[in-house]
């Protein structure tokens, strides 16, 4: 009864060392595999995870062609992020070419009115507070809820001789 129950626990292979060899082999390799996929898996990430599961392949034509579909993803990803870089850069230098012409036609208004002050400074009477424009610009103050100048109202300074 034992010998039927050996022969049938085992199968017909039970007493076979060189199967069990194979299996065991087969065992620890499979085992020693997992634990590879495991630790790979934990460090990867997302993107990465695809290309760490095509590891396990049948034949060297489906991991050329896992690993050419994998290059071409990347490739794919490197051109559009090229792509995205230009066009910020172009971008970029239109900002930059808008600024600098808004800085040359600010800075020549800037001179026109000063070349204006100038000229008008002189017109104006000794005894008005705008004849002094350094005073009226210490005077000035920002107002930011109109966004305009608060310029004090022209006053005329009358002298009285005795």
């Amino acid at each position: 009864l034992q010998m039927l129950e050996q022969q049938v626990v085992g199968g017909e292979q039970a007493k076979n060392k060189d199967l069990k060899e194979k299996r065991k082999r087969r065992k620890k390799y499979a085992d020693e595999r997992r634990m590879q996929l495991v630790a790979a898996l934990q460090q990867s990430n997302e993107d990465s995870s695809d290309w760490v599961l095509l590891n396990v392949y049948d034949s060297i034509q489906e991991e050329v062609r896992a690993k050419s579909k994998l290059l071409e993803k990347v490739q794919e990803k490197l051109r559009a992020a090229e792509t995205e870089i230009k066009d910020l850069q172009s971008e970029f230098e239109l900002e930059k070419i808008d600024y600098l012409g808004t800085i040359r036609r600010l800075e020549r208004e800037l001179l026109l009115f000063q070349q204006l002050l100038d000229q008008v400074q002189s017109l104006v009477r000794r005894d008005c507070n705008y004849s002094n424009l350094e005073k009226i610009k210490r005077e000035s103050v920002w107002d930011e809820e109109t966004g305009y100048w608060k310029i004090p109202e022209p006053v005329v300074q009358k002298t009285h001789l005795p």
